[in-house]
């Protein structure tokens, strides 16, 4: 150490020293008041306990200021024997030399002060404030982003705040975060320019107060393809016999067609017996599209749901079998997010999503008082979750989404049903494939509100449109008239009232 006082005492290891600006000198005060000669010994600033100031100490010139991570170099009037830091988390300081340089250095965003001791133990305080190197982050977001010059970095009150105007909410993004990671460097992370001096813990607040000059819009345009096919055979007979004996009655086959049979054959004697042949084959084709258009600003996230709601009963209480309704909403439902890149690339979120009701649903049997059966809702859900890039007017298909279920069911007679040939007067076979195949075409367009002075020219579905006269809708029932409709430019100026001469 003594050493290092040695170097320290040259101009140039003066020079080194002196990070936040020129080296300034403070002259003593002449009005500083005696005091008794402290018992304390010469404190590091990490040792340095909390002190409380008198309000009759003298104040050393105007106060310090010095930036997170940089340091100062200031020349006395007189030689300090003594020096104490109010707050060492916020600042450090130390003599050099020859008791006439005062070198100090901030730690983290405050402002404390300390107290200096000469030689005759006359005490003068000596603010230090400490703020955030923002001229730092200016410099380096000029750098990397010289396109955004309305960009502006402050410090208050121990916090970076951001201001101005960038193009698009992406520069605004990675400008956020270059400044959070600013922040966090230098919030203490700085090494200390002496042995034992504190850095400060935790990150500093960024407050983010930039505008977006003109936000984008995005128009989603999606198409929902649904194709569903149902294949169904069957195949079965039925042989019951039956009689009468007395008083008794008997039956020693019973029906084997499952369900509603569409009867092929039928023969029925006078006593019961009968046989019943059943063969039948159904297709089904279900075809399901749906073409929403959405749209949403960058950034910003937009839905869209075509279908229903219906109100599902939640127990609440056991013991007093209260129960409350809870919205469940099915049908083809579209959220997305969409972030306008450079170069009109657009990120795209997209969560497309398919649910209908389920036929069976769930059955409950309901406790309390009186026993009851339930049948609650249940829901066939089909989603998916995907990110692309693509540029305006690309479009990208999310398919793959395929069900298939196979359900086959044999009834027969013990036995008897498994005999070659004839077993098939025994048994019924019941065969259905259900099939279907989803796909989402998704399309997003950059898209700008339209102008007001070309109102006239946007076309609408009711435009087309003309009133059937009397006779054209009772005599020859049509809905729309044969005349052509009028232009909406030359309706809107026959309706517009004249304004006035302002020639």
């Amino acid at each position: 150490m003594n050493k290092f006082r040695k170097h320290a005492a040259s101009a140039g290891m003066r020079l080194a020293l002196t990070l936040g600006g020129a080296a300034a000198s403070l002259a003593w005060p002449s009005g500083a008041s005696a005091a008794a000669p402290a018992r304390q010994a010469v404190m590091s600033p990490v040792a340095a306990p909390a002190m409380s100031l008198g309000a009759d100490i003298a104040r050393l010139g105007a106060p310090v200021r010095i930036a997170v991570g940089k340091s100062t170099l200031r020349s006395l009037s007189l030689p300090v024997s003594q020096i104490a830091v109010n707050d060492p988390r916020v600042a450090g300081a130390r003599m050099l030399g020859s008791s006439s340089q005062l070198f100090v250095w901030g730690l983290a965003p405050g402002s404390t002060n300390l107290i200096l001791w000469d030689r005759q133990q006359r005490p003068v305080i000596v603010d230090i404030e400490v703020e955030i190197d923002v001229e730092g982050l200016q410099a380096q977001l000029a750098y990397v982003f010289p396109g955004e010059r309305a960009v502006k970095a402050g410090a208050a009150g121990g916090s970076i705040v951001l201001s101005g105007q960038v193009s698009d909410s992406v520069k605004a993004s990675q400008i956020l975060d270059m400044a959070q990671a600013y922040a966090q460097r230098g919030a203490g992370e700085a090494a200390a320019p002496a042995d034992g001096a504190a850095s400060a813990a935790g990150g500093v607040k960024v407050i983010n107060m930039l505008t977006i000059a003109a936000p984008q819009q995005v128009m989603l345009e999606v198409k929902i393809a649904e194709v569903s096919k149902t294949l169904v055979d069957q195949l079965g007979a039925s042989v019951g016999i039956s009689g009468t004996r007395g008083n008794w009655s008997y039956g020693l086959l019973s029906n084997l067609l499952s369900g509603n049979p569409s009867q092929l054959g039928a023969v029925h004697g006078k006593n019961g017996n009968g046989l019943t042949l059943d063969a039948q084959k159904r297709d089904g084709l279900v075809k399901v599209l749906a073409e929403p258009n959405i749209m949403a600003i960058s950034g910003q996230e937009a839905s869209f749901l075509a279908g229903g709601k219906i109100f599902i009963p939640v127990a609440q209480d056991s013991t007093t079998n209260k129960i409350t309704l809870e919205e469940k909403e099915f049908g083809i439902a579209v959220k997305f997010t969409p972030t306008v890149l450079e170069g009109g690339r657009i990120n795209l979120k997209v969560a497309p999503e398919v649910s209908e009701l389920n036929r069976e649903g769930i059955g409950i049997t309901t406790g309390g008082g009186t026993a009851a059966n339930a049948v609650l809702p249940a829901f066939t859900t089909r989603r998916t979750t995907t990110t692309v890039q693509l540029f305006d007017g690309q479009s990208f298909a999310v398919g793959g989404l395929i069900k298939n279920n196979v359900t086959t069911n044999i009834k027969a007679l013990p036995f008897l049903g498994e005999i070659p040939v004839l077993g098939a007067l025994f048994r019924s076979s019941d065969f259905q494939t259900d099939r279907t195949e989803l796909v989402f075409i998704i399309t997003p367009h950059l898209v700008k509100p339209l102008d007001g002075t070309l109102d006239g020219d946007i076309v609408l579905p009711t435009d087309a449109y003309v009133a059937p006269s009397r006779g054209e809708f009772f005599l020859q029932g049509k809905m729309e008239g044969a005349g052509a409709p009028r232009p909406r430019q030359e309706a809107a100026t026959q309706t517009a009232p004249a304004g006035p001469d302002t020639h």
